[in-house]
């Protein structure tokens, strides 16, 4: 909105009017903008919730290993997330872009389906929460959409990447001059790192780029429902999932940023996506929510965010990858959400493999892993086998896990960014 006024105020010549058409400015203060909002709507909210005596009641540790109190602290924090998101999008992007739409809608899609199930937890008191068939239809009825958004809107299109021999040996990276729609996506690690969704469903003949787009879309539910979950399931300590999802943030902020720039997206050898810079303005105000939340959400807790925040979160990430057409480098750059899914799967299909035969096996302390570090021996299931046991030895202090975690998101994070020159 702000944005649109300052235009308009630039053809009268009002001085300061033409730094609103700089994504650099818009960014920065969509940043500062969602880390204050998130700050101050956080401390009235959780005061709301706490007069009110909404707090957590279904966590399976209501007082950690060192004696920090966990039942009863607000949840539902993910609403400061949100509002803080959108607050700043509405007020500095450009309203008519598809891509800020797009985000602004999964933002809002994936609240409520997070909302659903802490309103069913919390005020319904069933710790079940939302029944997961719904999340997860939920999760592909957006995934859905996103996906047949991307190939009927016209403003959905890239110019691709060719290279072009110079002198020597030196090779020139242009930019072929037609925007088009299309199914390719980066790939990493291969020179040619482009990969067409059409050429793994080339035996359809002159039906293929059809059925390229049936894949893409299938990708884009699968990608959106997987870190989505994956976020949901990372958060379950003090600061991990915002702190995480933070640093996740800055990297696909980066590769907004470098795919929306035809110069960068040269020099990287990537394709060139017009019209993305508005999710720089998005991510950057994500950012500074999720920055401020962790004012409060630093170990110890004043608030959880809940369903509400991470499925949210997760949505986010996985949409914005979409757009960019970076969804193959999720895998590194959300290593941690595949590692928490990951090890959820392994200890339930264990689990119920040998139940089948009359046997209680676990493989993990906890599942998710995170929760593994933090067990104490006398909070394990005494009727149980467990494969590792000696595994971590003694239990870490929740703040350490986190940052452990934080400090391999990093790693994760920036080893995703230079992947797009290792080929």
């Amino acid at each position: 909105m702000l944005y649109y006024l300052f235009r308009a105020l630039e053809q009268f010549g009002i001085p300061g009017s033409a730094m609103w058409s700089y994504i650099s400015f818009r960014s920065l203060l969509a940043l500062m903008m969602g880390l204050v909002i998130s700050m101050w709507f956080g401390e009235y909210f959780i005061k709301w919730m706490k007069r009110r005596n909404i707090g957590e009641t279904a966590r399976d540790i209501a007082i950690d290993p060192f004696g920090i109190e966990k039942k009863g602290v607000p949840s539902m924090g993910g609403i400061i997330i949100i509002v803080a998101i959108l607050v700043p999008s509405i007020l500095l992007g450009r309203l008519r872009n598809i891509y800020m739409i797009l985000m602004i809608v999964t933002t809002v899609w994936f609240a409520l389906i997070g909302f659903l199930d802490d309103y069913i937890k919390i005020f319904k008191k069933n710790k079940e929460g939302l029944a997961g068939k719904w999340k997860i239809l939920g999760q592909v009825i957006m995934g859905l959409i996103v996906g047949l958004t991307l190939y009927f809107s016209p403003d959905a299109v890239i110019r691709e990447n060719v290279e072009r021999a110079r002198v020597g040996d030196n090779i020139e990276i242009v930019h072929k001059s037609e925007a088009v729609k299309s199914t390719k996506t980066t790939i990493p690690f291969f020179k040619n790192n482009n990969l067409d969704y059409a050429d793994l469903v080339g035996f359809m003949g002159k039906h293929k780029q059809t059925a390229g787009w049936v894949v893409f879309v299938l990708m884009v539910i699968i990608v959106t429902t997987a870190v989505s979950n994956g976020a949901n399931l990372n958060d379950g300590m003090d600061g991990m999932a915002a702190g995480n999802s933070a640093f996740i943030c800055v990297a696909l902020g980066i590769l907004a940023y470098v795919s929306s720039h035809i110069e960068y997206a040269s020099y990287l050898n990537i394709m060139f996506v017009p019209g993305s810079q508005e999710l720089v303005i998005f991510i950057c105000a994500m950012i500074g929510a999720l920055i401020g939340f962790l004012w409060y959400n630093a170990y110890p807790a004043q608030v959880f965010m809940g369903d509400t925040g991470s499925l949210a979160i997760g949505g986010i990430i996985g949409v914005l990858a979409i757009i960019i057409h970076k969804e193959l480098l999720i895998p590194i750059l959300c290593g941690i959400f595949l590692f928490e899914s990951v090890s959820v799967i392994i200890q339930t299909q264990v689990f119920k493999f040998y139940k089948r035969k009359g046997r209680r096996i676990r493989v993990f302390k906890s599942t998710p892993i995170h929760d593994a570090f933090r067990r104490l021996d006398s909070q394990l299931d005494p009727t149980s086998e467990y494969l590792i046991r000696r595994w971590p030895r003694h239990p870490l202090h929740e703040s350490k896990i986190t940052i452990r975690f934080w400090i391999t998101t990093i790693l994760l994070a920036a080893f995703t960014i230079i992947t797009l020159k290792i080929r």
